[in-house]
């Protein structure tokens, strides 16, 4: 695969502010931090686990435009404002990444709003072809 495509999930956060959903460059997809918001209403929950879900279907949307899949992440950073929200969302985690087992990172540090109570940014590696027999 050769050059560099752009995914957009339709947020108006993207074309305001200028970033993509997700890069695809070579065997790679990067995917931007991403929120519990429901692009489709722009609404976002108030429970984390509600967002930690909505988060990682939204991710899974871009990986699957990009042709991979939540089993194909490799890294994975988790931002929560929140100490006290993270082990509620274990369960959500596991139960999307529990195949994968990528690498990960958790950071303490505030969001763009306080709505927002869990990001999540993944790194993930398009899927080798078939070998042919």
């Amino acid at each position: 695969m050769s050059g560099v495509r752009h995914i957009s999930s339709g947020s108006r956060f993207e074309a305001e502010i200028g970033y993509s959903r997700a890069v695809v460059d070579g065997d790679h997809v990067w995917v931007s931090g991403t929120t519990g918001y429901d692009y489709a209403r722009m609404t976002i929950e108030d429970d984390v686990v509600a967002q930690v879900d909505q988060a990682f279907r939204n991710i899974a949307q871009a990986l699957a435009e990009a042709g991979a899949s939540l089993d194909d992440v490799v890294r994975v950073l988790f931002i929560v404002p929140r100490r006290e929200d993270w082990e509620p969302c274990w369960p959500v985690v596991k139960r999307h990444l529990g195949r994968a087992r990528p690498a990960a990172t958790l950071i303490h540090a505030g969001l763009q709003t306080d709505a927002m109570r869990i990001e999540i940014e993944v790194t993930a590696r398009l899927p080798k072809e078939p070998a042919a027999r």
